[in-house]
């Protein structure tokens, strides 16, 4: 009977200690939870309009269709461009894609991966009056830069990854390797526009200029366009279908 009352008093003491220690440890769960919601409202704040779900193509279609090219796949929370193995002839069903909306004043954010030997790139302030969006539209390049030979051409490195393509190279360099994710943001202002690249601006200009002008009738697009040089000041977000595997992911807007 002893040893039963000492058990029956050790209990009754033990209890109160033993549900402090839960509400202390469900009080720690739930503090452990909360950034997730203080990122998720500080997104929501900061106005980011997700141009891609990680699982649909909602919004997104050929340039001059009315689909989402067969050549294009939502994978893994991903874009992917299937590579055609035939370079800018590509796939029956391919060719650039643009969300179906356009964009004035933006912070554009996303991330690509190249595969190896592969060649892409973004356009912005793309328009649609034409047969190929890179007519109308200046060019943040996606390359390999050591297996793809536009590497080692146009002028000073400006097809490298990162670059405003055929006019200005993205200084530093710093492209990762095939296989990695690269993060850039392109923001144009006003005629303002800057190209950053994991975390660094590679590219800065500006729109309309002599100084522009003067860049663009040094290059290969009059040939193309004779009025390339007037970029509108508003016009469509384009991925490029270069007939290489690129994947894009986490793509989303801000307007300014």
């Amino acid at each position: 009977m002893k040893k039963l009352s000492a058990i029956v008093i050790f209990s009754l003491v033990l209890m109160p200690f033993l549900s402090s220690c839960k509400e202390k440890a469900k009080e720690t769960t739930q503090t452990e939870t909360e950034p997730m919601n203080e990122t998720i409202e500080s997104d929501e704040s900061d106005d980011w309009i997700v141009l891609f779900d990680g699982t649909s193509s909602e919004g997104w279609r050929g340039y001059k269709k009315d689909h989402f090219p067969e050549a294009w796949k939502i994978v893994d929370g991903t874009i992917h461009c299937i590579g055609s193995g035939r370079g800018e002839a590509g796939h029956k069903d391919g060719g650039d894609i643009i969300y179906d909306r356009k964009f004035k004043n933006f912070t554009l954010s996303l991330e690509w991966k190249i595969s190896e030997g592969g060649n892409s790139g973004i356009f912005y302030l793309g328009q649609e009056d034409l047969d190929y969006i890179w007519k109308t539209a200046p060019e943040m390049q996606i390359l390999d830069n050591d297996k793809h030979p536009d590497a080692k051409l146009g002028k000073d490195g400006d097809r490298q990854a990162g670059s405003l393509y055929d006019l200005i190279p993205a200084k530093p360099q710093n492209a990762k390797p095939v296989g990695e994710w690269n993060q850039v943001e392109i923001t144009v202002y006003n005629g303002t526009v800057v190209h950053k690249q994991n975390g660094v601006n590679v590219v800065e200009y500006h729109l309309w200029t002599p100084e522009w002008n003067e860049l663009v009738a040094g290059s290969k697009f009059p040939e193309l366009n004779e009025d390339w040089a007037d970029v509108a000041n508003e016009g469509y977000i384009g991925l490029q279908d270069h007939g290489d595997d690129v994947w894009f992911r986490n793509i989303k807007i801000k307007e300014l």
